[in-house]
């Protein structure tokens, strides 16, 4: 019987073998229902559903005012998602901001989607906008705009952990040979 155990690890939990023998790929598995955490909770999935209409609250409801991707994930033409979402949050209208404030590509749309078919996602460089897979750990664990979902403001619920928590788990996933978890 292979035994595991779940360490506390802030709000994500880093799973650990208690017999070295439990082969990497139950590890990696184990790891990425992890990060799963983070990557379905409604801070990741509004800025990547799938459609051309964002998210919007812990409810995920359609953003309002109605407005879409655009041809760049910057919004439409004429009213680029920085004409309201400035440099950083704005707590009088609760309006979210970060100087980078964009959609993920139509490519990386998660929303609906299976833990196992995100993780398929993340690791396709033709999806992820070419990332290999020190680029794409370098991304989860360092880009300002993924640390954004940490500290959202307003009433949105943060997304869970650290993005250095979910940056080292996301490592030890990769670390273990990044495999996905079956549907």
């Amino acid at each position: 019987m292979i035994a595991r155990l779940l360490l506390p690890f802030g709000a994500l939990a880093v799973v650990a073998t208690a017999m070295a023998q439990q082969p990497d790929e139950a590890r990696s598995i184990a790891l990425f229902r992890e990060a799963g955490k983070v990557l379905q909770s409604p801070r990741c999935l509004n800025c990547h559903p799938v459609g051309e209409r964002p998210t919007q609250t812990d409810r995920m409801t359609p953003h309002v005012p109605f407005i879409v991707r655009g041809a760049d994930g910057h919004g439409p033409a004429g009213l680029p998602c920085n004409a309201c979402h400035h440099a950083a949050n704005y707590a009088e209208s609760g309006v979210p901001g970060h100087p980078k404030w964009h959609l993920a590509p139509a490519s990386m749309a998660w929303a609906g989607k299976s833990l196992s078919e995100i993780c398929q996602q993340i690791k396709d460089t033709a999806r992820n906008g070419g990332l290999d897979m020190e680029r794409l750990l370098d991304h989860m664990a360092k880009d300002s705009l993924v640390g954004w979902a940490w500290a959202p403001g307003g009433k949105r619920t943060p997304a869970p952990g650290t993005q250095k928590e979910f940056g080292d788990t996301m490592r030890a996933w990769a670390d273990t040979g990044a495999f996905c978890p079956p549907d």
